[in-house]
Protein backbone atom coordinates (compact mmCIF):
# COMPACT_ATOMS: atom_id res chain seq x y z
CA UNK A 1 0.00 0.00 0.00
CA UNK A 2 1.35 3.45 -0.92
CA UNK A 3 2.09 5.49 2.28
CA UNK A 4 1.36 8.86 1.11
CA UNK A 5 -0.61 10.33 -2.44
CA UNK A 6 -0.09 13.71 -1.73
CA UNK A 7 1.25 15.82 -4.63
CA UNK A 8 4.95 16.55 -4.75
CA UNK A 9 5.52 17.89 -8.39
CA UNK A 10 3.39 19.21 -10.19
CA UNK A 11 4.10 20.41 -14.07
CA UNK A 12 1.19 22.52 -15.44
CA UNK A 13 0.80 23.66 -19.25
CA UNK A 14 4.96 22.59 -20.04
CA UNK A 15 5.89 23.04 -23.22
CA UNK A 16 9.06 23.14 -24.83
CA UNK A 17 9.84 24.56 -28.74
CA UNK A 18 12.93 24.07 -30.26
CA UNK A 19 12.72 25.89 -33.76
CA UNK A 20 9.07 25.95 -35.15
CA UNK A 21 8.53 22.13 -33.98
CA UNK A 22 6.68 21.48 -30.41
CA UNK A 23 8.39 18.64 -28.51
CA UNK A 24 6.31 18.79 -25.67
CA UNK A 25 2.94 20.61 -25.93
CA UNK A 26 0.62 22.11 -22.73
CA UNK A 27 1.62 19.08 -20.89
CA UNK A 28 0.22 18.80 -17.24
CA UNK A 29 1.48 15.75 -14.75
CA UNK A 30 1.64 15.60 -11.23
CA UNK A 31 4.05 13.14 -9.63
CA UNK A 32 3.06 12.16 -6.36
CA UNK A 33 4.07 10.68 -3.33
CA UNK A 34 4.65 6.84 -2.71
CA UNK A 35 3.87 6.10 -6.88
CA UNK A 36 5.17 4.87 -9.51
CA UNK A 37 4.35 6.54 -12.38
CA UNK A 38 5.91 5.16 -16.09
CA UNK A 39 6.17 7.80 -18.71
CA UNK A 40 5.91 5.64 -22.25
CA UNK A 41 5.41 6.15 -25.40
CA UNK A 42 7.02 5.92 -28.95
CA UNK A 43 10.61 7.00 -30.40
CA UNK A 44 10.35 11.32 -30.77
CA UNK A 45 7.00 11.60 -28.79
CA UNK A 46 8.71 13.92 -26.20
CA UNK A 47 9.66 11.71 -23.25
CA UNK A 48 12.80 12.57 -22.47
CA UNK A 49 12.13 16.17 -23.03
CA UNK A 50 9.02 16.33 -20.51
CA UNK A 51 11.48 14.32 -18.23
CA UNK A 52 14.16 16.68 -18.30
CA UNK A 53 11.71 19.73 -18.27
CA UNK A 54 9.76 18.44 -15.16
CA UNK A 55 13.52 18.23 -13.20
CA UNK A 56 14.05 21.39 -14.35
CA UNK A 57 17.42 20.16 -16.26
CA UNK A 58 15.68 22.38 -19.27
CA UNK A 59 14.05 25.47 -19.57
CA UNK A 60 10.62 25.20 -21.11
CA UNK A 61 7.15 27.42 -20.64
CA UNK A 62 4.62 26.86 -18.18
CA UNK A 63 5.20 26.18 -14.14
CA UNK A 64 6.65 23.23 -12.64
CA UNK A 65 6.09 23.23 -8.68
CA UNK A 66 7.41 21.51 -5.86
CA UNK A 67 5.29 21.04 -2.52
CA UNK A 68 3.73 24.11 -4.03
CA UNK A 69 7.06 26.29 -4.25
CA UNK A 70 7.77 27.45 -7.64
CA UNK A 71 11.00 25.54 -8.76
CA UNK A 72 12.29 28.78 -10.81
CA UNK A 73 12.34 30.12 -7.75
CA UNK A 74 13.80 27.44 -6.01
CA UNK A 75 17.65 27.81 -5.20
CA UNK A 76 20.06 25.37 -7.61
CA UNK A 77 21.03 23.04 -4.27
CA UNK A 78 17.43 23.25 -2.41
CA UNK A 79 16.21 21.88 -6.11
CA UNK A 80 18.78 19.03 -6.41
CA UNK A 81 17.53 17.91 -2.66
CA UNK A 82 14.43 17.62 -3.93
CA UNK A 83 14.92 16.20 -6.95
CA UNK A 84 16.98 13.36 -8.53
CA UNK A 85 17.11 13.05 -11.85
CA UNK A 86 18.76 10.04 -13.48
CA UNK A 87 19.50 10.34 -17.00
CA UNK A 88 19.83 7.95 -19.69
CA UNK A 89 22.57 5.43 -19.95
CA UNK A 90 24.79 4.57 -16.84
CA UNK A 91 28.32 5.70 -18.29
CA UNK A 92 31.12 6.60 -16.19
CA UNK A 93 33.90 7.84 -17.09
CA UNK A 94 36.50 7.68 -14.79
CA UNK A 95 37.40 4.76 -12.65
CA UNK A 96 36.34 5.62 -9.56
CA UNK A 97 35.45 3.11 -6.55
CA UNK A 98 31.25 2.76 -6.15
CA UNK A 99 31.20 3.97 -2.68
CA UNK A 100 32.64 7.07 -3.92
CA UNK A 101 30.13 7.45 -7.22
CA UNK A 102 27.41 6.83 -4.39
CA UNK A 103 28.81 9.54 -2.09
CA UNK A 104 28.48 12.00 -5.39
CA UNK A 105 24.81 11.91 -4.60
CA UNK A 106 25.15 14.08 -0.99
CA UNK A 107 26.85 16.69 -2.79
CA UNK A 108 23.34 19.18 -2.45
CA UNK A 109 23.88 18.77 1.14
CA UNK A 110 27.36 19.35 1.61
CA UNK A 111 29.52 21.95 2.92
CA UNK A 112 32.21 22.44 0.74
CA UNK A 113 34.65 23.18 3.56
CA UNK A 114 33.79 20.27 5.52
CA UNK A 115 34.00 16.51 5.87
CA UNK A 116 31.29 14.30 4.84
CA UNK A 117 28.94 13.72 8.21
CA UNK A 118 27.47 11.19 10.22
CA UNK A 119 23.89 11.84 8.52
CA UNK A 120 25.66 11.53 4.64
CA UNK A 121 27.62 8.50 5.73
CA UNK A 122 24.33 6.77 6.86
CA UNK A 123 22.18 7.92 3.74
CA UNK A 124 25.06 6.35 1.21
CA UNK A 125 24.68 3.19 3.50
CA UNK A 126 21.06 3.24 2.88
CA UNK A 127 21.20 4.05 -0.75
CA UNK A 128 24.32 0.97 -1.33
CA UNK A 129 21.68 -1.08 1.14
CA UNK A 130 18.70 -0.53 -0.97
CA UNK A 131 20.45 -1.05 -4.09
CA UNK A 132 22.12 -4.15 -2.32
CA UNK A 133 25.75 -3.02 -4.03
CA UNK A 134 27.93 -3.06 -0.67
CA UNK A 135 29.83 -6.01 -1.32
CA UNK A 136 31.35 -4.41 -4.16
CA UNK A 137 31.87 -0.67 -2.85
CA UNK A 138 35.35 -0.52 -2.61
CA UNK A 139 35.48 -1.89 -6.23
CA UNK A 140 35.99 0.77 -9.49
CA UNK A 141 33.34 1.17 -11.49
CA UNK A 142 35.10 0.27 -14.89
CA UNK A 143 34.53 -2.83 -13.37
CA UNK A 144 31.19 -3.90 -13.24
CA UNK A 145 27.94 -5.37 -15.58
CA UNK A 146 25.98 -3.21 -17.26
CA UNK A 147 23.19 -4.33 -14.09
CA UNK A 148 25.40 -3.55 -11.30
CA UNK A 149 26.22 0.07 -12.96
CA UNK A 150 22.72 0.85 -12.94
CA UNK A 151 22.14 -0.46 -9.54
CA UNK A 152 25.41 2.03 -8.50
CA UNK A 153 23.57 4.85 -10.80
CA UNK A 154 20.32 4.62 -9.18
CA UNK A 155 21.90 4.53 -5.31
CA UNK A 156 23.74 7.65 -5.99
CA UNK A 157 20.46 9.31 -6.96
CA UNK A 158 18.77 7.53 -3.68
CA UNK A 159 21.88 8.84 -1.49
CA UNK A 160 20.28 12.33 -2.30
CA UNK A 161 17.19 11.68 -0.55
CA UNK A 162 15.23 13.65 -2.57
CA UNK A 163 11.31 13.76 -2.43
CA UNK A 164 11.50 13.09 -6.19
CA UNK A 165 13.07 10.56 -8.11
CA UNK A 166 12.60 10.54 -12.02
CA UNK A 167 14.94 8.16 -14.39
CA UNK A 168 15.36 8.25 -18.37
CA UNK A 169 15.07 4.58 -19.64
CA UNK A 170 16.53 3.44 -16.86
CA UNK A 171 16.95 -0.91 -17.92
CA UNK A 172 18.23 0.73 -21.61
CA UNK A 173 20.79 -2.12 -22.46
CA UNK A 174 20.01 -4.22 -19.89
CA UNK A 175 18.86 -8.38 -19.98
CA UNK A 176 15.63 -9.33 -18.71
CA UNK A 177 17.41 -10.60 -14.92
CA UNK A 178 18.63 -7.12 -14.31
CA UNK A 179 15.16 -4.78 -15.82
CA UNK A 180 13.16 -6.82 -13.66
CA UNK A 181 15.49 -6.18 -10.20
CA UNK A 182 15.85 -2.03 -11.25
CA UNK A 183 11.96 -2.42 -12.00
CA UNK A 184 11.43 -4.12 -8.22
CA UNK A 185 13.69 -1.32 -6.92
CA UNK A 186 11.91 1.35 -8.49
CA UNK A 187 8.87 0.28 -6.95
CA UNK A 188 10.19 -0.61 -3.51
CA UNK A 189 11.42 3.05 -3.49
CA UNK A 190 7.76 4.36 -4.18
CA UNK A 191 6.24 2.49 -1.57
CA UNK A 192 8.99 4.38 0.94
CA UNK A 193 7.15 7.74 -0.21
CA UNK A 194 9.44 8.61 -3.30
CA UNK A 195 7.51 10.23 -5.87
CA UNK A 196 8.58 7.69 -9.16
CA UNK A 197 8.73 8.90 -12.65
CA UNK A 198 10.81 6.11 -15.00
CA UNK A 199 10.44 6.05 -19.11
CA UNK A 200 10.27 2.34 -19.79
CA UNK A 201 10.08 1.52 -23.59
CA UNK A 202 8.91 -2.08 -22.53
CA UNK A 203 4.76 -1.91 -22.42
CA UNK A 204 4.79 -5.15 -20.61
CA UNK A 205 7.18 -4.09 -17.47
CA UNK A 206 5.38 -0.93 -17.20
CA UNK A 207 2.00 -3.11 -16.91
CA UNK A 208 3.17 -5.71 -14.75
CA UNK A 209 5.40 -2.44 -11.85
CA UNK A 210 3.53 0.97 -12.57
CA UNK A 211 0.75 2.10 -10.01
CA UNK A 212 -0.06 5.01 -13.59
CA UNK A 213 1.11 4.83 -16.81
CA UNK A 214 1.59 8.22 -19.00
CA UNK A 215 1.49 7.66 -22.42
CA UNK A 216 2.67 10.28 -25.05
CA UNK A 217 2.53 10.65 -28.88
CA UNK A 218 3.81 13.60 -30.63
CA UNK A 219 4.47 15.99 -27.94
CA UNK A 220 0.94 15.18 -25.87
CA UNK A 221 -0.53 13.17 -23.51
CA UNK A 222 -2.74 11.35 -24.42
CA UNK A 223 -3.91 8.79 -21.46
CA UNK A 224 -2.72 9.09 -17.62
CA UNK A 225 -4.41 6.49 -16.03
CA UNK A 226 -3.83 2.97 -13.88
CA UNK A 227 -1.96 0.90 -16.31
CA UNK A 228 -4.90 -1.25 -17.72
CA UNK A 229 -6.16 1.72 -18.37
CA UNK A 230 -3.77 3.49 -19.89
CA UNK A 231 -2.46 0.64 -21.79
CA UNK A 232 -5.13 -0.61 -23.92
CA UNK A 233 -5.06 -2.91 -27.20
CA UNK A 234 -6.87 -0.43 -29.41
CA UNK A 235 -4.86 2.81 -27.72
CA UNK A 236 -1.61 0.35 -27.79
CA UNK A 237 -2.38 -0.14 -32.00
CA UNK A 238 -3.03 3.26 -32.17
CA UNK A 239 -0.05 4.90 -30.85
CA UNK A 240 2.60 2.11 -31.01
CA UNK A 241 1.55 0.56 -34.43
CA UNK A 242 1.25 -3.10 -32.94
CA UNK A 243 -1.11 -5.40 -31.64
CA UNK A 244 -0.84 -7.01 -28.56
CA UNK A 245 -2.16 -10.08 -26.68
CA UNK A 246 -3.33 -9.58 -22.55
CA UNK A 247 -2.29 -12.77 -20.63
CA UNK A 248 -3.68 -13.14 -17.03
CA UNK A 249 -0.86 -14.54 -14.12
CA UNK A 250 0.16 -14.79 -10.74
CA UNK A 251 1.45 -11.50 -10.89
CA UNK A 252 -1.12 -9.68 -12.77
CA UNK A 253 -1.81 -8.83 -16.61
CA UNK A 254 0.81 -8.99 -18.69
CA UNK A 255 1.11 -7.69 -22.73
CA UNK A 256 2.91 -9.52 -25.16
CA UNK A 257 3.68 -8.11 -28.30
CA UNK A 258 2.25 -9.99 -30.94
CA UNK A 259 2.82 -8.28 -34.95
CA UNK A 260 3.33 -4.69 -35.95
CA UNK A 261 0.42 -3.13 -37.80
Amino acid sequence: MKPDSAPRLVGTGITVTRGSRRIVDAANLTLNAGEFTILAGPNGAGKTTLARAMANVIPAQGTVTFDGANLRDMQPRARARAISYLPQGHEFHWPMRVDSIVALGREPHADPFSQTSVKDRIAIERAMEATAIGEFAWRLITTLSGGERARVAIARALATEASVLIADEPTTSLDERHQLIVMDLLQRIARQGTAVLAIIHDLALAMRFADRVVVMNEGRIVANDTPALALTPDRIGEIFGISVNRVETPDGPLLLPSRAL
